[in-house]
């Protein structure tokens, strides 16, 4: 299945289409994730975009919270 049509029919199934998925989304939760499973381990790419999701949900921005998990991503301290 094409990527568009699999988001669209999964917002649409989760009851959540009005969320858009613009190409700036996809690719800000794509790079969020690399990052994280590059500077984490594996299993932090989605469990960091679930939080993220989550923070969304409850009124954030998805550029700034995304952006807060970057910084601690790339902050030495956080990751030890």
């Amino acid at each position: 299945m094409e990527l568009k049509h699999w988001l669209t029919t999964l917002s649409a199934q989760l009851g959540i289409s009005d969320v858009t998925m613009d190409d700036d989304a996809v690719t800000t939760l794509l790079d969020l994730a690399r990052d994280s499973a590059h500077e984490v381990e594996r299993v932090a790419a989605p469990l960091t975009t679930f939080l993220v999701g989550i923070a969304v949900g409850r009124g954030g921005a998805l550029n700034a919270a995304a952006a807060t998990a970057t910084t601690l991503l790339m902050n030495d301290e956080a990751a030890d």
